[in-house]
């Protein structure tokens, strides 16, 4: 089936249409894609450049950003081009190719945010262990994981998913190639693999979420007995972000992949995507990052020597 209909196309319905609410609100989205790639652009280059930024939280950082990075790229370019093109279509290998992708993505992302309130939960509570604790060997060690697990989810998955024959209008009620999307195109029985989603699902979201909230449970009871004031509300701003991302982030992800198919709502589904596929990077550097003392100092740094350069020449 697979060899047959490896050149077939999938029509997106997409999220848009041509009345004047739905060109503002495109326009939006293709705003706040800007926003979401220079971000992420600026965090990875920031912290590859100044090495006064090579430590753990920034390295995790800039792995994050990374992620964002590509997951924003893996739809919304498409989407855009889709909609001003007026052409719908996606070949089965393209499809293919988000699905694999996203999943991949948003797998590692699960994982690397765990890794980071572990960083946040040493850094608060064993702040004398922490070069030890934290190394950059364990750093590495945890980072290149989260990339690992989330490859062989996405292999796992696109391996599946593309198993199925699929027939009918072949539209999918979506503007990406999203599995719970597609699955409602196939010709057989879809269970087993509703199945194998959810006990995934589980892994790659549930024990991350165990992790985050065992690590932040630790850092608010030892933020509650700091002495100091300063030291207090420091502690807080930080955790208070880290955890607005991961509520947003997990909270998101869990409605989309951990319900039955049946139970799903096409436009929900949309909504809910487009709000951790294009919403989440923006937000990510401006909540984790870019109000960062030190990322601002960087990047006046950076700016300095491009303008001393230039002055040079």
């Amino acid at each position: 089936m697979l060899n047959q209909s490896f050149f077939s196309e999938f029509i997106l319905l997409g999220i848009f249409d041509h009345s004047p609410t739905h060109i503002f609100l495109f326009s939006l989205v293709l705003g706040i894609f800007t926003v979401a790639f220079m971000g992420n652009t600026v965090m990875v280059l920031l912290i590859y450049l100044d090495t006064q930024l090579h430590v753990p939280m920034y390295l995790f950082l800039s792995q994050l950003s990374l992620m964002d990075l590509m997951l924003i790229c893996t739809t919304v370019p498409k989407m855009a081009f889709n909609y001003m093109s007026g052409r719908k279509a996606i070949s089965l290998a393209g499809c293919g190719t988000q699905i694999f992708l996203y999943v991949s993505l948003l797998g590692a992302e699960c994982f690397l945010l765990a890794a980071m309130a572990y960083d946040r939960y040493v850094a608060i509570c064993h702040p004398l262990r922490y070069s030890v604790l934290m190394s950059q060997k364990i750093c590495c060690l945890m980072a290149v994981p989260s990339w690992i697990v989330g490859f062989l989810d996405g292999v796992i998955v696109i391996v599946v998913a593309l198993s199925f024959p699929y027939c009918g209008a072949r539209e999918i009620p979506h503007f990406f190639c999203d599995v719970p999307a597609l699955l409602t195109l196939s010709c057989t029985s879809t269970l087993l693999f509703e199945r194998l989603m959810f006990i995934c699902c589980v892994i790659m979201l549930l024990f991350p979420v165990a992790v985050i909230i065992a690590s932040y449970a630790r850092v608010i009871l030892a933020v509650m007995r700091m002495g100091s004031g300063e030291g207090r509300s420091k502690a807080f701003a930080t955790c208070s972000s880290h955890l607005m991302v991961v509520g947003m982030y997990y909270g998101a992800a869990m409605f989309i992949y951990m319900r039955p198919v049946s139970d799903r709502s096409p436009t929900q589904d949309k909504m809910v995507s487009a709000f951790y596929t294009i919403l989440t990077p923006m937000l990510n550097p401006l909540i984790y990052s870019l109000r960062n003392k030190e990322v601002v100092r960087a990047f006046t740094k950076v700016l300095r020597k491009g303008k001393s350069g230039e002055q040079i020449a």
